[in-house]
């Protein structure tokens, strides 16, 4: 009996003494400056981050959900729960990190960041997702590997079509992991191909979300084979991105789910899997205020105002080479295949360049040119989109440079549009849920081309503002004029490059795609279109019940007095 309560005083003079430790600090920024972000001054509507440097922590226009990604480490589509806002406010945050920070730290950093700013409470708990398995088919179609071939996946220049017609080529990594850039051409019907050799099956599920338009989400594919061993096979399917089409392109589309049944005699079932999951239990609209001195202790530097080098040079056109406009994180600006009317339209922070741009000599849209240079401080991009609100101011003072240009602004009549109401057809949302509207793959059978844009909880205003951008013709911001009031839930599906033929070619990074093979969408209006493609004008109508009214209004123009055909010696 003395034992025992000698051993029960033991143990609650411990417990004592670990209650009584504190408990670690988490690490926190040394100081941080939170506010809501300023509204871009173009279709620059994305998050962007830069490498810490001198100890400078930086975001800009991240949403929560940004924000929870950036902290937490998980994808979007696992951040659930939370008020409406959660994808719509954005917020700008500089801060100043400890010496010697690595990665993790600066992710614990930012969770308490969150919690004293935001009063973000979260939890974590497993929900049913959407993912997919890779079980036998009927009669597998595979070859055994010899065991002696370097294991992965790469693409390859599409085998379909004559060569040379409409090709569009993308930057891409191998499955293997190798980070060393590949041109690749793609065919007829956008399909894209990949040869595989001395894979297992497991190694090809693990990677499948890593194929360019693979579009099977971000959970990794399971593996339910029950092959062994590693194996030889090609693989062609069709990808789309952004809704862009190949000029007259008639082949046939074949999805990832049709190409590993017909191709490897394989399937893709989906499947709802119990998945980890970020829930937000609370979290403030507005974060808490700047601590005093903010303005002190993080003095945004000057960016700055020109390239400190710049190599210009004319080159050939060539219409089977990659086009590249990139910014990297050091500031070096490189540029390849582009023409005259491209780096104007990104001088001047536009992507109208017929309506906001005049007085552009012929050659300006076939003469190509190539440029590296460097402004270190200038900042750089996150998946490949650049900060053209902080590269433009550098672009015009280098064409001035180097070839000469002088130029005015006027105000001008442009077409822009008005969203009106006909008979809207959209369904009246729950103002609890989450306001979102997401850009993805239109779903299987849909014509070539084709995006869907899948709304929930939007005001005909946000709808509105949203619609910029999302098709050639709407380059300007349409102004709301239906006076339908309240949140909807709808999906507007339509053909990015309807009637349009338009050959691209761009630089593209291949990372894991993401939506779902086949994902769930309503099906597509008919269209009057003899290929089936459908405009988004006809979408509007047509699915919603909307209109798009022709408008003249006055916008500032740039106008182009003098420019050099070729530029000065470097």
């Amino acid at each position: 009996m003395r034992r025992a309560i000698i051993g029960t005083l033991l143990l609650n003079c411990a417990a004592w003494l670990a209650f009584g430790q504190p408990a670690e600090t988490p690490p926190k920024f040394e100081i941080a400056d939170v506010h809501v972000s300023p509204k871009p001054t173009s279709q620059n509507q994305f998050i962007r981050t830069a490498p810490v440097r001198n100890d400078r922590y930086e975001i800009k226009y991240a949403t929560m959900v940004d924000l929870v990604r950036l902290a937490y480490g998980f994808t979007p589509d696992k951040i659930l729960g939370g008020p409406s806002w959660l994808e719509m406010n954005h917020f700008d945050i500089l801060a100043k990190v400890p010496p010697h920070s690595d990665a993790d730290s600066q992710k614990l950093m930012l969770q308490s960041l969150l919690e004293e700013r935001f009063k973000l409470v979260i939890h974590k708990e497993d929900k049913p997702l959407l993912t997919y398995a890779l079980i036998m088919g009927k009669k597998p179609l595979l070859k055994e590997a010899e065991g002696t071939e370097p294991a992965g996946c790469k693409p390859v220049s599409s085998s379909g079509g004559a060569p040379g017609e409409g090709p569009m080529f993308v930057f891409s990594t191998t499955m293997n992991g190798s980070s060393t850039p590949t041109p690749i051409r793609i065919g007829a019907g956008m399909l894209i191909e990949y040869q595989c050799r001395n894979m297992t099956m497991a190694a090809f599920a693990s990677n499948l979300r890593s194929m360019l338009g693979a579009n099977v989400g971000t959970n990794t594919v399971i593996e339910e084979t029950g092959l062994k061993g590693a194996f030889n096979f090609d693989l062609r399917f069709s990808f789309n991105m952004s809704g862009l089409v190949l000029p007259n392109d008639t082949g046939e589309h074949i999805t990832l789910a049709q190409a590993v049944d017909k191709q490897l005699g394989l399937k893709l079932e989906e499947r709802q899997v119990p998945t980890p999951v970020i829930m937000v239990d609370s979290v403030n609209e507005k974060p808490g205020a700047n601590p005093p001195g903010i303005a002190e202790a993080l003095p945004v530097p000057p960016l700055p105002t020109e390239f400190e080098v710049a190599s210009v040079k004319t080159s050939e056109p060539d219409l089977k080479a990659l086009r590249r406009f990139s910014l990297s994180p050091g500031g070096r600006l490189t540029v390849s295949g582009m023409t005259m009317r491209f780096l104007l339209g990104r001088a001047f922070n536009t992507n109208n360049l017929n309506d906001q741009i005049a007085g552009v000599p012929k050659w300006a849209d076939s003469d190509q040119f190539e440029i590296a240079a460097e402004a270190p401080g200038l900042g750089g991009s996150v998946g490949g989109l650049q900060d053209y609100d902080a590269l433009a101011p550098l672009l015009p003072k280098l064409l001035e440079d180097r070839f000469g240009m002088k130029y005015h602004t006027e105000q001008r009549p442009a077409t822009a549009y008005n969203l009106v109401a006909l008979k809207p057809k959209m369904k009246k949302a729950d103002p609890a849920t989450r306001t979102s509207c997401k850009n993805v793959a239109a779903p299987a059978g849909s014509p070539p081309g084709s995006r869907s844009l899948i709304c929930q909880n939007i005001t005909m205003d946000q709808f509105a503002e949203r619609l910029q951008g999302m098709s050639p013709e709407l380059q300007w911001p349409v102004i709301n004029a239906s006076e339908v009031e309240g949140t909807y839930d709808f999906t507007l599906t339509y053909s990015f490059s309807a009637g349009m033929a338009v050959p691209v070619r761009t630089a593209f990074d291949g990372g894991a795609a993401g939506g779902a093979v086949g994902a769930a969408a309503p099906a597509v209006a008919a269209a009057s279109d003899p290929t089936g493609a459908i405009t988004i004008f006809q979408a509007l109508e047509k699915q919603l019940g909307m209109k798009l009214e022709l408008q003249k209004r006055p916008i500032p123009v740039y106008v182009i007095d003098h420019i050099e055909q070729k530029p000065t010696e470097n």
